[in-house]
């Protein structure tokens, strides 16, 4: 095999590719092998006719089409190593030469990571990220802690804003019942806004036993087109009343809730974690921020396709997320009435950015020499055990290549912005 770069413009490469002769007969043969039992000839059991009475009834290039598709992932391979490409996405091929006794040429035209040109990368000024916990913020956390542990008391009055309620209703437009407008014994909380826009209000003030007619309208961008925009009458009918009561604040409250003896306790360990999290997010800000300015900086000439392939991704990645809630992408297209092209054109320049952001890494992990050791992907692979409750020889016997290199590529990604962070001067 040998191969010659024909041209290079921008980010794409032009390949002429060329396999012997007697390689192309090797592959031509293993077409046959593969082929031989599709062809019926006379005289002949099904797959026992030899290849050349095939080639004589059906043409010589019978099999010349499986046998480009057996050897040339080969030989573009080993072009692809010899020339030190780095492909993004499937090459275009043309077959320039063909035949019997001679040797197979290809065009091979492929996109290819596109170079980038750094700007300034060291001593980036970022702001000092400093965040104080407030004395609300631990209050606002025991008050969460407090609804989380209410209990619903019934009650015998109006019904007020807060309340839960157990109710039967029946929706119509006009004098008709639609379709997935009924249900009976329905739990609904009072201002929570899970019902349509003025239901919940209209409750207010109704009591057990009551029934209410409530007259809402459907929103324009409905999830379901044949009532979108319409007026509607729901047929209410309240069955329970109950309120909420919250625990009273004391040391019982807070040995229930937790492992402490006092509330004193309870909420110094509240402060704790909150700063915690609160320097983890400065942290993450001063991360973000720096890789913001290094990537600004960059000057790349991105191809379309690694966008796209980007957004395949993200799509992918929200499919995967929708699915814990219960739904899937196609679902959730139609309740918020977009089509796939809607949301990847939403998504773009994010995409974009992501790719850049990635062009950018990469190319100053090369610069810096910064090496990723056995012993990191291991204590990594370690993390990701334990978080699938894994033994640890069990969960790494079951990863690919593939696996391996995304999170060696994950950890050389965290040390470069490592790098980038310790370089950077923090400003006051």
């Amino acid at each position: 095999m040998s191969s010659t770069v024909v041209k290079k413009e921008n980010n794409e490469v032009t390949l002429r590719i060329e396999a012997s002769a007697g390689d192309f007969e090797k592959a031509v043969q293993k077409a046959y092998t593969k082929m031989k039992g599709r062809f019926n000839i006379p005289g002949f059991r099904k797959g026992k006719a030899p290849r050349k009475l095939i080639e004589l009834q059906y043409g010589e290039g019978v099999f010349y089409e499986e046998a480009i598709n057996e050897i040339f992932p080969e030989v573009y391979d080993e072009a692809v190593k010899e020339h030190n490409l780095e492909p993004v996405d499937r090459p275009s091929i043309d077959i320039e030469q063909v035949g019997k006794g001679e040797n197979l040429v290809i065009t091979a035209v492929v996109t290819v990571v596109p170079e980038v040109t750094l700007g300034d990368y060291k001593g980036i000024e970022v702001g000092k990220k400093e965040y104080n916990v407030e004395e609300a913020e631990v209050e606002k956390e025991i008050e969460k802690l407090q609804e989380r542990n209410a209990r619903l008391i019934a009650v015998e009055r109006p019904v007020q804003d807060g309340d839960t309620l157990i109710i039967d209703y029946a929706g119509f437009v006009g004098e008709e019942q639609f379709e997935g407008g009924t249900a009976e014994k329905q739990t609904l909380v009072i201002g929570s806004g899970q019902f349509i826009p003025g239901f919940e209000e209209q409750l207010v003030g109704k009591t057990i036993g009551q029934e209410a007619d409530v007259n809402v309208t459907f929103p324009t961008e409905y999830h379901a087109p044949d009532l979108a925009g319409k007026e509607a009458i729901f047929k209410v009918t309240i069955h329970e009343i109950k309120e909420k009561e919250l625990p009273v604040l004391d040391d019982e409250f807070a040995k229930d809730v937790s492992e402490h003896d006092t509330l004193d306790e309870l909420k110094a360990d509240l402060r704790k974690k909150l700063e915690e999290t609160a320097k983890s997010g400065a942290e993450r800000e001063t991360r973000d921020e720096v890789v913001k300015k290094v990537t600004d900086n960059v000057q790349v000439d991105i191809p379309e396709i690694m966008v796209e392939h980007q957004l395949d991704d993200m799509l992918n990645e929200l499919d995967y997320q929708l699915r814990f809630q219960g739904l899937n992408l196609e679902t959730y297209l139609q309740y918020m009435n977009q089509k796939p092209e809607d949301i990847r054109n939403q998504m773009r320049e994010d995409a974009y950015n992501r790719v850049k952001t990635q062009l950018t890494l990469e190319t100053i992990g090369n610069i810096e020499n910064i090496e990723v050791t056995p012993e990191e992907v291991d204590t990594e692979i370690e993390k990701y055990a334990k978080q699938y409750n894994t033994e640890m020889e069990k969960f790494k016997s079951s990863l690919r290549d593939s696996d391996y290199k995304n999170i060696k590529e994950g950890i050389k990604v965290r040390k470069t912005i490592d790098f980038l962070v310790g370089s950077a001067t923090i400003v006051e």
